[in-house]
């Protein structure tokens, strides 16, 4: 008995090892980059204003490796920071932000294996924090995929310091649930949120209708044609949160043959998101 005992805690012991290993890994920052003038493109638009990617749910740092390479690759943007959030909200970082133009700042959370997000959203808020005060960040465009997007527009609308002190500018959400209590089968109609069960949906639309944008804010939200993860419709409802400010730029689209985890690599959506960001005229 002694003997199988031993051995099971040898191989706890080395499962949690690799567990360690493999998580370690996954946090590994993307290299920065730097953007060379000589190679801006004539129809793209370069400015301070960075862009802060976060991950939805187990996402790390293969989350947005090959939108990263496209951008970089295509002259559009330079990656120059990685900020890490521990549970605790603790916040570091590696690389700095001196008014690089379009800037990628990635964001790791340390653990985001939680059962709900809500964990990530108070994490979330010390990140957004740390870059206004240690950076001087007061306006950001942001990418975010799945949870991530929920997590980012809790922690947002959650603080009115941080709606005072960052400007939004441009947000790209890819297949981020808003409301969590309708499922496949649901169509949307308008005033869908009267017959919504969910507490953290009618919390966001309360906090909504006292936000006060003080700046222009466009939202391209994109979600994919065969995405089993996220139903369509806890997106889509998002367009009943945005209508109550009528100078918010709101855009939906459908990707077809497009399932969740693809809606942060095809090129097609990779152009789409850059064009967003950063196209002239758009």
């Amino acid at each position: 008995m002694r003997r199988l005992l031993k051995s099971s805690a040898t191989i706890i012991d080395i499962l949690l090892i690799l567990i360690l290993v493999i998580q370690f890994g996954v946090l590994l920052p993307l290299p920065n980059s730097s953007l060379k003038p000589g190679n801006y493109r004539s129809n793209t638009y370069y400015s301070k204003t960075p862009t802060v990617m976060i991950p939805g749910w187990g996402g790390n740092t293969t989350t947005y490796h090959q939108m990263t390479n496209y951008f970089e690759k295509n002259d559009y943007a330079q990656k120059i920071m990685t900020v890490w959030v521990s549970p605790t909200g603790t916040v570091k970082t590696s690389g700095n932000y001196t008014h690089q133009q379009n800037a990628l700042i990635q964001v790791l959370y340390n653990w985001n294996y939680n059962a709900t997000y809500h964990p990530q959203v108070h994490q979330l808020t010390h990140v957004l924090q740390v870059l206004h005060d240690q950076y001087h960040i007061n306006r950001m465009n942001v990418i975010a995929h799945s949870y991530g997007g929920t997590e980012f527009i809790h922690a947002y609308m959650g603080s009115k310091q941080l709606q005072r002190q960052i400007q939004l500018r441009n947000i790209v959400f890819l297949g981020v649930p808003v409301e969590e209590s309708f499922g496949v089968k649901v169509k949307f109609v308008p005033n869908l949120n009267r017959k919504s069960k969910d507490r953290n949906f009618h919390q966001l639309e309360r906090q909504m209708k006292s936000w006060n944008p003080n700046s222009t804010v466009k939202i391209l939200n994109i979600m994919g044609g065969t995405d089993d993860e996220v139903p369509r419709i806890q997106s889509e409802m998002l367009q009943t949160l945005v209508k109550v400010h009528p100078d918010i730029q709101y855009r939906q689209v459908i990707v077809p043959k497009t399932n969740h985890f693809q809606l942060h690599d095809r090129t097609v959506i990779l152009q789409r998101v850059a064009k967003m960001l950063w196209g002239k005229g758009e």
